[in-house]
């Protein structure tokens, strides 16, 4: 979003304002003013215009100056109708030198998960990838891929859908136990540095927002199939990313958050390790920078990354 067009919504929000006070106030002709009214008029934003100048009424629920209009967190938004996957265009703003850049659009063509897996992205859904240039060694960076689940897992509840997370990333309604474990949405991470300098790193998130159960694979589930209605994807988002903000802000809070929100803390499971080895046991917790701890018949084996799978009770 420009300066100028940011300056008219935030001094709308307060009220009615005439062309000429918009233009005295950001410093900018009336024409300029006018021509950014009607830029954002085609987005979606509802602007009327009366005796007391321009008014603003709905703002849309979605797109890129949707999004930024009232976010409170240092993220400038990307916008695109449609992409390949929005982890490759983080990738090449990042390549330009750009930090704190979330990547959102409407449609993947080419989304990818975790393992390389294919994950469906029509429209309706939320897909982003965040841009960041963390201040830290490379170790710590699982971190905020358990910050990025917490934040969807919070923004779900908030909505009304009971959510939690499955190590490492995973956020799932049901946790199994009942017979049900649906995916609602999946995080994955890449970086490039060095063992003591991260250089960028990038967070995608895919969730399931505004799509019907009949457009998703086999055990996933979406907000929609949940709440059986809408949600507004726009204020969806700007909680995702506050949420984040604030755990990144505080790594120190990062697992206690994961930990309330984990469904894997307590269940049988079995993970398929980075190496190949499959563990099987009890998960009991999980430590810095974001290793799962298994107590199997061996003892406690410390998964660094793997995949896992919730084992049901028998």
């Amino acid at each position: 979003m420009t300066d100028t067009r940011h300056g008219i919504l935030e001094a709308l929000a307060e009220g009615p304002r005439s062309g000429e006070a918009l233009a005295d106030m950001l410093e900018v002709s009336r024409a300029a003013v006018w021509k950014h009214v009607e830029a954002l008029r085609e987005q979606g934003f509802e602007i009327e215009s009366g005796p007391d100048g321009y008014a603003l009424g709905d703002v849309p629920e979605f797109g890129g100056d949707a999004i930024q209009f009232g976010l409170d967190a240092p993220f400038d938004v990307e916008f695109q109708e449609q992409v390949g996957s929005t982890n490759d265009v983080a990738r090449d703003l990042a390549a330009d030198g750009a930090a704190d850049v979330v990547v959102v659009t409407e449609e993947q063509t080419g989304g990818r998960g975790r393992l390389d897996r294919e994950w469906a992205s029509p429209p309706g859904g939320i897909w982003q990838s965040i841009l960041l240039r963390p201040d830290r060694p490379a170790a710590t960076i699982p971190q905020f891929t358990l910050a990025a689940a917490v934040a969807v897992t919070t923004a779900a509840r908030e909505a009304g859908v009971d959510a939690g997370i499955k190590w490492p990333n995973d956020v799932l309604v049901g946790d199994g136990r009942s017979g049900r474990e649906a995916k609602l949405a999946g995080v994955l991470t890449e970086m490039e540095g060095e063992a003591d300098r991260v250089e960028w790193l990038i967070v995608g998130m895919g969730i399931n927002a505004n799509l019907d159960a009949e457009a998703l694979p086999d055990e996933a589930t979406s907000l929609r199939a949940e709440l059986g209605e809408d949600v507004n994807r726009r204020l969806f988002v700007q909680r995702v990313l506050e949420t984040f903000d604030d755990l990144r802000a505080d790594p120190d809070a990062i697992l206690d958050a994961w930990r309330a929100d984990a469904l894997t803390l307590g269940r049988e499971v079995r993970v398929e390790t980075a190496s190949g080895e499959t563990v099987v046991g009890t998960a009991t917790d999980v430590e810095r920078p974001g290793t799962l701890l298994v107590e199997t018949d061996d003892g406690v084996e410390r998964i660094h990354a793997g995949d896992c799978e919730h084992l049901r009770p028998t």
